[in-house]
């Protein structure tokens, strides 16, 4: 997989600076493989997720347990994002003033983008918030759920069959809980068997996006790129690799080692759910993380924990602040963090999702929609890094919440 990173990333770039018609056709031509591949990837999310968490949950057998594993996974998760937050604005505020523009192309940044507010409006339109949010946490159909790709909602409804198995005498639940198990570990195999076409389907995604952009993207927003690129390396640094360390007793290098693949997945899919299968597989097989654990905190944590998307939102929110000349003070810092927080747990299922849930944080700050245009023209690149470090998070709070229930991880 590092090799098919390695090599669409050359190709790509040499694509870019030469426009050789050769390497432009190849790039073109490797992009349904690189869909195929990712399609592979996502037709075994859904059910795994059904599965192993109904195995996971109902394996747990006490109710009280289910609920203590529920809040402790929940507090990791949404602790550690509170920390990325803080951290974004951080880098954000020692990096991203290097790259300010003089007013007159702050003007004429507006007058460029002006016209992109009325779709990116609808585009946010499409993210539940507050009462909604809430009340779409229950879904009133699970298939539907499923059929639409509601992580969230799924995992609740699933959570809820499964606690109510786990309330059922140990004979009965035994026959749904090994059939969810058996069948866990089918969709694993199936998982093993897409692998063996990764280096080539990671090629094949990598190659036609950098070939497009090149590095006058990475030029243009470099200071932008660098404060998210360099906040996820800290953020992994200093927050989830101490937590494994000292919470869980897991070396970081042997942790890195185990969860590599999934973020070499996540680094090169930015998809959580994409990687979610080989995240279960490098818990179970590397971690030594019981079933119940990982089937538990992995797709809970594909659908709410997004601490790589949480410090890339609030290093964007100074971003434009700075680009389009309009300071935050702090007060209004403290109700973009709010915002962002929020927006972490309702990521939208479309294109730049990360990007259209920071409408919340742009209203309650004043920031001109249309930045999100430019968001969303350079993501690509951000995408990647905080999917890594979401995967990474995941693996970590899956391997802490393993250790703090009694389990040797590692």
């Amino acid at each position: 997989m590092g090799a098919g990173l390695a090599a669409g990333l050359l190709l790509g770039l040499v694509a870019a600076a030469t426009h050789a018609p050769v390497l432009l056709w190849l790039a073109a031509a490797v992009r349904p493989v690189g869909a195929i591949f990712l399609n592979l990837l996502s037709m075994v999310v859904i059910p795994l997720v059904a599965t192993a968490l109904f195995a996971g949950v109902a394996g747990l057998g006490d109710l009280r347990q289910v609920g203590r594993l529920g809040v402790r996974t929940l507090a990791f998760y949404w602790g550690t994002t509170l920390v990325a937050i803080a951290l974004g604005f951080l880098v954000g505020a020692l990096l991203v003033p290097r790259g300010a523009l003089s007013p007159d192309q702050q003007a004429a940044l507006r007058d460029l983008t002006a016209g992109d507010q009325g779709a990116l409006r609808q585009a946010a339109e499409q993210i539940p918030g507050g009462a909604r949010f809430l009340v779409e946490l229950i879904p009133a159909n699970p298939v539907r759920a499923a059929v639409d790709g509601a992580l969230l909602p799924l995992v609740v409804f699933v959570t809820i069959f499964a606690a109510a198995a786990a309330a059922l005498p140990v004979e009965k639940r035994a026959a749904l809980t090994d059939l969810a198990d058996v069948a866990t570990q089918a969709l694993i195999k199936v998982v093993h068997w897409v692998l063996w076409l990764a280096p080539l389907g990671i090629f094949a995604l990598v190659l036609p996006t950098v070939a497009q952009f090149g590095w006058s993207l990475v030029k243009a927003m470099l200071w932008f790129i660098l404060a998210v690129v360099l906040g996820c390396g800290v953020f992994i640094a200093v927050v989830y690799l101490p937590a494994v360390a000292l919470l869980a007793r897991v070396r970081p290098g042997r942790f890195l080692r185990a969860g590599l693949p999934s973020m070499l997945m996540g680094f090169s899919t930015t998809s959580s759910l994409a990687t979610l299968p080989m995240m279960l597989d490098a818990a179970r097989r590397d971690l030594h993380i019981s079933p119940a654990v990982a089937g538990f905190a992995l797709p809970l944590g594909a659908s709410a924990n997004r601490g790589g998307s949480a410090l890339f939102q609030a290093v964007a929110v100074l971003f434009i602040a700075q680009l389009y000349g309009a300071p935050l003070g702090s007060g209004a810092m403290f109700q973009a963090g709010a915002a962002v927080f929020l927006a972490s747990l309702t990521v939208a299922a479309v294109p730049a999702g990360s990007v259209v849930s920071l409408f919340p944080a742009f209203t309650a700050t004043g920031l001109p929609l249309s930045g999100l245009t430019i968001l969303i023209s350079l993501d690509r690149i951000p995408d990647m890094f905080r999917t890594m470090t979401n995967v990474t998070g995941h693996l970590a709070g899956a391997t802490v919440i393993a250790a703090v229930e009694g389990e040797r991880v590692g």
